[in-house]
């Protein structure tokens, strides 16, 4: 006689749940989620994946909505209300934008410590000071969407949550810092690049990564860690005046961060990274799938993509392997730093953002002009 099925607990349901959307949305800490969220939150992530809304943005959110999810509990000992008060609101802003230097007098202005602690116990915290306006900001925005799609109103424009957060800046004014406190130009690469010198699986592996990723115009960490062997297509040779034709790719990027992935945004790889990207995949021996794969202790190559944070742990260790400090550098310096160099390549950024496929100009000008500001025209007035 067969034995009856256990009836799962509220968490064990959610896991399973969130199994059933970890292809599409890649979740880390399942059992963690299935404790913090509700059944609706899962079940609107479960639509937003059926929706096809973009990986990265629903990692994202993903994030957030746990972040709120665990603040919530720790403030106000249960879940999240839907819609949320203008009241809680006002919390949270008043939680992550404080003043430092009032926090010395008036122990309780800010986070609790109560709060503070609960949080940075289970990983959701981890900054000292207050959150940077931006991260506020992401955070509200998300929690707003989240209540939209269920239907409801909020008080997210709400004039005394506006004003509390530009009140809030204002006291406590901070400098805005890039993700990347260092870009990694040609210089900085090539130092990165002579510490993956050997034929050994991990150095062919980070050369082809870090070559890939600056060539390509400074792709974003998840695009390198999502690329697959069937985005690649070998295009003809590039031919080459007194010397042999160099080896040319297209990368096919699909949905990006800036694309809806009914385009096909494409860009070319030439010479140099098109042979660290084919000596690696034939060592790996990659046919098909994921072409940026972990690789084990024993210099097996898992069938697995390596995860996004982990591109941010080459490049740092690569750095520091280089004499470099590796705080100083991250994934993202591969973006700012291409940039960089076309400027100091004399490239026009029109040519350098097609490769790049910054969509603003704003966004890509402010790294393509700090190049060329320190020596222009413009500083040398007197």
């Amino acid at each position: 006689m067969a034995k009856p099925k256990k009836s799962l607990t509220a968490v064990e349901r959610r896991a399973e749940e969130l199994d059933t959307i970890a292809a599409v949305l890649p979740i880390e800490r399942r059992d963690d989620l299935a404790e913090l969220l509700t059944d609706q939150d899962v079940e609107t992530l479960r639509h937003l994946v059926n929706q096809g809304m973009g990986d990265n943005t629903l990692r994202a959110l993903t994030s957030d909505l746990t972040y709120l999810e665990a603040w919530g509990l720790a403030a106000t000992g249960r879940s999240l209300p839907w819609p949320a008060p203008e009241a809680l609101l006002l919390k949270f802003v008043a939680h992550h934008l404080w003043d430092p230097q009032w926090r010395e007098s008036d122990p309780d202005h800010g986070m609790p410590a109560a709060v503070d602690e609960n949080l940075r116990s289970q990983g959701f915290l981890k900054s000292v000071g207050p959150h940077s306006p931006s991260t506020v900001r992401r955070r509200l925005a998300n929690w707003s969407t989240l209540t939209k799609w269920r239907g409801l109103d909020s008080a997210f424009a709400s004039p005394a949550l506006k004003s509390a957060i530009r009140l809030a800046i204002r006291a406590a004014p901070r400098q805005r810092l890039r993700k990347s406190a260092k870009a990694v130009t040609g210089d900085v690469l090539a130092r990165l690049l002579a510490t993956c010198a050997t034929d050994s699986l991990r150095d062919l592996r980070d050369r082809a990564i870090l070559m890939v990723a600056f060539a390509s115009g400074g792709r974003r960490r998840s695009e390198i860690a999502g690329l697959r062997r069937e985005q690649l297509t070998v295009e003809p040779p590039i031919p080459v005046e007194d010397g042999a034709p160099l080896p040319s790719l297209a990368i096919h990027l699909g949905r990006t961060k800036t694309t809806s992935g009914e385009q096909d945004d494409v860009v070319y790889l030439t010479g140099r990274p098109v042979e660290a990207l084919n000596a690696w995949m034939v060592a790996a021996r990659i046919e098909g799938g994921s072409v940026f794969r972990a690789i084990g202790r024993w210099g097996t190559v898992s069938k697995r993509a390596i995860d996004p944070q982990s591109v941010n742990a080459i490049i740092k260790q690569r750095a520091e392997m280089a004499g470099l400090e590796p705080g100083e550098f991250s994934a993202h310096g591969l973006r700012s730093g291409y940039l960089t160099e076309a400027a100091n390549r004399g490239i026009p950024l029109p040519e350098a953002m097609e490769q790049s496929r910054h969509r603003s100009v704003q966004q890509a000008s402010s790294y393509y002009n700090n190049a060329t500001r320190r020596s222009g025209r413009a500083a040398r007035m007197l």
